[in-house]
This record gives C-alpha cells, sequence and structure tokens, in this order.
C-alpha cells in the first residue's frame, strides 16, 4: 500500500533494537546517527502499553495534518486505513487486534469467515454476518458492498487500492456505477452473499477483502467526491462534526453491535482529532502529558528532534512505542522521461545516494534500517539480499562515469518532490546526489497533499521521495503495485511512481501470479526484486519503524505491524476516562 510518507524519530542509539517476525531489513546497523544513550531502549516490537483502558471518556489525536481520505474506495494511506476501518466502517475480513506478529492474522469482520474458493480459486463466495447496521440502524447487505466496490472504479474518485480492477473478471474498461453500469464479476445472490468472479487464480483474495474497498457504503448515501467528508457509519463511531484541516469528532455509533464484533472494543465515547498542530509542539506536548494532553496520542510519528527529549527520560521512555512500518522508503524516477528514461542515468542515482546520511537524519540505526532491496527483510524470510553491493555511503565516482557514459559528462539538474515531513531525508538525498554532479531542487508538499501531487503523471517532478508498505504478507502485494506499467494512472496515480514500462517485467509478474504453490511465488517474487533493482527504476534507502510517545492516561495501546506500525484504534482507550477533558 502506498506509502505513506512517515516522520520517523532520532534516536541516537549505537546498540540496535531487536527485531520481531514482522521486521525491517537484515544488516541492521551498530554505527551511524550519532553516540549512544546508554542502554535505554524504547518499548520494544509487540509491546502493549498501559493495560487494559475502562470504557468512557474522551481520546484526543494531536495531528499536524488532515486526512488523505475517509472515504473507503480513496483510503489507501497506512494511517487513514488504520482510522477508517478500526473505527468508521468494516471490510468483509480484516486484521487481529493483537500486537507484533499476533496483528498479521486475518479474522473475519462482515463476513462470517475468510470466503470460501471455488473454481480453482477462480471464485471466492462471501456470506455476510447477520445484525450488522448502518448508524441510521438499517441494515448493511451485500448489495452495499457491492456498490463500494464498483464506485472505487469511478474517474472521480482516485486514489484507492486497485485490487478489484487488477482482479475481477471483465473489469477492462469499467468506470463506476454512473448510468447504472453494474459489474458482473460481482454478484448478489441475496441480501447475505456475495460472489466475487476473478479473471484469474487468486488464492490471496481474502487478504484483499480487507481493504477498505471491501466496505459498504449504501447507494442513497453517496455524494461522490464530497463522501470524504461525511462516510456513513458501520463501525462503532459515527461523525459528529468534520472541519477540514482542523478538527473532527467522532461519537459512538448507537447501532452498532458489539456481539458482531470480536476486534474492535471501541473503549472510548468520542475521539476529537485535532489537525494543524506543528509537529514539534505535538511532541512536547505529549511528552509533558499534562491535563487533556495525558489522554492523547499522537498521528504521526515522533520528530527526530524530539528523542533527546524522550530517551534520557525513564518516565516517558515508557510511553514510547516504536514497531516496525515493514515499509520501504525509496527514491523514485520518471522513467518515462528524459534523462531517467535512460538506465545509465538512473544507475548513477542508485550509486550515488549516501543511504547512510539519510538514516542519520531519520534518527540512525535505532529506528531504521539501512534498504538494499525493494521488498522489505519479512518477504525475505527475515534479511534482505544485497544484489548490488553498492556501499551504504555511495560511490560518487562511480555515478560520475555512468552519467559520463549516458552523455552527462557535466550532470544534470531536476527536481524531487516530498513531504513536508520527509523534508530532512530528502535533504541528505539532495547533498549525497550533489557530490555527483546531480543537482536536486526540492518541492515540498503538504503530508494530505502529497499523493495527489505526485499521482499527477503529467505535472509531477522526475524524482519523488515516497515508499511502498506490503497490505499483506507476499511479493503480490509489493512489486506488481510498484513496477507494472498496466496500472499507472494519468491522476491518481498510486503505484508505479517510477511510471516504470518494462515488458519482460510485467510478463513475469503475470507468470508468478499464476503459480499455485505459495512457496515457489514466494522465491520467484524475491529473484524478481533483483532483476528489477539492475533496471534502477527506484532506489530502496530505508525501513523505518514508527515511534509513538503516549499520554500518560492511555491504556490498551500497541502498535498494529499490518498498519505500518500505526497505534491500533480497536483497542486503544483510557485508563481512567474522568482524567479526560472534551
Amino acid at each position: 500500500m502506498n506509502k505513506r510518507t512517515r516522520t520517523a524519530l532520532a534516536a541516537l542509539l549505537a546498540a540496535p533494537l531487536a527485531l520481531g517476525a514482522a521486521g525491517c531489513s537484515g544488516g541492521q546497523r551498530a554505527q551511524g546517527g550519532g553516540g549512544g544513550d546508554g542502554g535505554r531502549r524504547p518499548a520494544t516490537e509487540g509491546s502493549v502499553i498501559g493495560g487494559t483502558p475502562e470504557r468512557g471518556g474522551t481520546l484526543t489525536v494531536l495531528s499536524n495534518q488532515d486526512f488523505t481520505h475517509l472515504d473507503p474506495a480513496r483510503n489507501w494511506v497506512m494511517n487513514d486505513m488504520d482510522f477508517g476501518t478500526r473505527l468508521l466502517y468494516r471490510t468483509l475480513v480484516t486484521y487481529k487486534a493483537a500486537p507484533g506478529k499476533q496483528g498479521g492474522h486475518l479474522v473475519p469482520d462482515l463476513a462470517t469467515d475468510l470466503g470460501t474458493p471455488s473454481d480453482g480459486a477462480r471464485t471466492w463466495t462471501f456470506h455476510l454476518k447477520r445484525g450488522v447496521k448502518f448508524e441510521d440502524g438499517s441494515p448493511v447487505t451485500a448489495r452495499d458492498v457491492k456498490y463500494n466496490v464498483e464506485r472505487s472504479f469511478s474517474p472521480d474518485l482516485p486514489g484507492g487500492a486497485d485490487y478489484a480492477a487488477r482482479y475481477l473478471a471483465g473489469a477492462e474498461g469499467y468506470r463506476g456505477p454512473a448510468q447504472g453500469k453494474h459489474l458482473d464479476s460481482v454478484s448478489t445472490p441475496d441480501d447475505h452473499t456475495l460472489v466475487f468472479r476473478l479473471r484469474a487464480p487468486f488464492a490471496e483474495f481474502p487478504n484483499a477483502t480487507a481493504m477498505p474497498t471491501f466496505a459498504p457504503v449504501p447507494r442513497a448515501r453517496d455524494t461522490g467526491p464530497r463522501y470524504d467528508n461525511r462516510p456513513f457509519s458501520s463501525g462503532p463511531y459515527k461523525i459528529a462534526s468534520y472541519d477540514r484541516g482542523k478538527k473532527l469528532v467522532l461519537v459512538r455509533n448507537d447501532r452498532w453491535d458489539p456481539a458482531t464484533d470480536d476486534v474492535r472494543k471501541a473503549y472510548p465515547d468520542k475521539l476529537v482529532v485535532v489537525m494543524g498542530l506543528k509537529a514539534n509542539q505535538i511532541d512536547d506536548r505529549l511528552i509533558a502529558s499534562r491535563g487533556a494532553d495525558a489522554s492523547a496520542v499522537s498521528w504521526g510519528a515522533l520528530r527526530p528532534e524530539s528523542a533527546a527529549k524522550v530517551l534520557p527520560r525513564a518516565e516517558v521512555r515508557k510511553r514510547l512505542l516504536a514497531e516496525s512500518t515493514n515499509c520501504t522508503d525509496m527514491v523514485q524516477m520518471h522513467t518515462g522521461r528524459a534523462p531517467f528514461d535512460d538506465v545509465k542515468v538512473r544507475q548513477a542515482v542508485q550509486y550515488a545516494l549516501d543511504r547512510d546520511a539519510v538514516l542519520t537524519a531519520s534518527g540512525g540505526p535505532a529506528f531504521n534500517d539501512l534498504s538494499t532491496a525493494y521488498m522489505p527483510a519479512a518477504l525475505f524470510g527475515g534479511t534482505q539480499p544485497d544484489t548490488l553491493r553498492i556501499p551504504a555511503t555511495g560511490d560518487a565516482a562511480k555515478a560520475g562515469r555512468l552519467l559520463k557514459e549516458a552523455g552527462k559528462p557535466d550532470g544534470l539538474s531536476t527536481r524531487m518532490t516530498v513531504s513536508s515531513g520527509d523534508k530532512g531525508r530528502a535533504e541528505a538525498v539532495q547533498q549525497s546526489l550533489a557530490k555527483a554532479g546531480i543537482k536536486v531542487t526540492l518541492e515540498t508538499v503538504d503530508p494530505s497533499a502529497f499523493y495527489a501531487t505526485i499521482g499527477d503523471t503529467k505535472n509531477r517532478t522526475d524524482l519523488v521521495y515516497t515508499g511502498w508498505c506490503p497490505d499483506y504478507p507476499s511479493g503480490s502485494t509489493f512489486l506488481p503495485f510498484v513496477f507494472d506499467a498496466r496500472f499507472i494512472k494519468e491522476k491518481g496515480n498510486s503505484g508505479n511512481h517510477s511510471l516504470f514500462r518494462d515488458e519482460t517485467t510485467m510478463k513475469r509478474i503475470d507468470e508468478i501470479a499464476a503459480l499455485t504453490d505459495a512457496g515457489e511465488a514466494g522465491r520467484a517474487w524475491q529473484r524478481l526484486d533483483g532483476e528489477i533493482l539492475t533496471k534502477a527504476p527506484a532506489v530502496p534507502v530505508l525501513i523505518r519503524r514508527w515511534p509513538l510517545v503516549l499520554g500518560t492516561n492511555i491504556a490498551g495501546a500497541h502498535g498494529h505491524t499490518s498498519f505500518g506500525g500505526q497505534l491500533d484504534y480497536a483497542t486503544v482507550g483510557l485508563a481512567d476516562p474522568a482524567r479526560s477533558q472534551g
């Protein structure tokens, strides 16, 4: 899933943290990023902070940005998916609310089970639970799920997960339910049965149905692009008010029946998301944890500059989560436009990039791993290969020779778009490329507008700093989304940001997707990762953690591996609801 640019912690530690089963890339480094912290460690992966919450009170979320999208047809950013699918709407299946590797387990949500395959996994049938209702008391039906799947194809609703477009039979050229057009490959024999016909066997299809695309939207409530402002709830909370860029208030959906939901605990009475704050202000407020801030959490990760305020203080450090994001940061190049249509120019960027400098700008090796492959280590059995063996500090001389071979002996000038939260990392990229004669001008964008900006393929810059997270533990949810040209969109492009068009790669993607042996397919994805790397459409840089400082009154909090290490809103609440305000 789309990365989902992150702002990570600058923990200046000498010793690395132990990695869990969903860990980052191999070769975690013990040097770089400054001095040690005398053995101080944040909470490791799989930790739960604060015991069991009590029901009630107001949970406050402090944020420096608005949501990218809350419309389930458009919601494909890690933080937004976590928030939307845990609080506002339910999907056919979801992930278990548990820390560590247990959080990667699929469990039924709207559906009674994880789906039944037939016709060699070309057809999947799901039966819906009885008693699930929308916020107005009307029942959630199979038609509501089908309708949201169909509206995800609408050109005026860009940015969402495109599993339906990739896998449903007869989806080519479909443009949504306008004028009464429907997908024949999604049928609803009755109110509680959904049948999906796929264009090819796909044993992993239940994983895809955990995406917001497979949440229900009643046709009568659909307001097109404006649905982003007020999605209609099938989850434990509903929107009381939403002032874009300023504040979102959620209150209980009294039509949600916990007897139908084994995942969401819905401890707080209310959630208030306060937006537009400065990132350093958020860090300082949570570190101090005074008044209502004791019952607050952060939307974004702790800033690198705040590490020195956290790690030396045991009382604050015990409130710090640092789950792996399992996501790869990359510098992606516009391979369809000169000069980056030349593989030697792209390889020059590979060699010029000082990944160690970016690691330092991200806080050092305690909360980051250098990445030597596209897919994270979890998809390589725990350790990424180092196919190219480029020094971590780069090789500017080799990059210069490649530029000369490409007819660029004097170097080149280009531009790179970066989320404002990743500016420090981008500046490290900029400085390292400059040593090889590649002059980069940075263009920073607010995080909430970042993906819309780089998704405009005609008007975007040559370079973008972004990345990708697997939606579940399979190469099929990484390489095809990042490097298959057949799903590039002119606007709302959400995966292949290198605009890489390589027939050999696409043919191999199809061949691997057709394999029925999961182990064989996994090994094939690993080999393909290295093959694409030699063609250099993107440069892997880092895999980060997601460090979060929580207020002193927060309980039941853990990072969730399936949501990039973000806080799992299904189980978080307050130790003492009476202490909260709002």
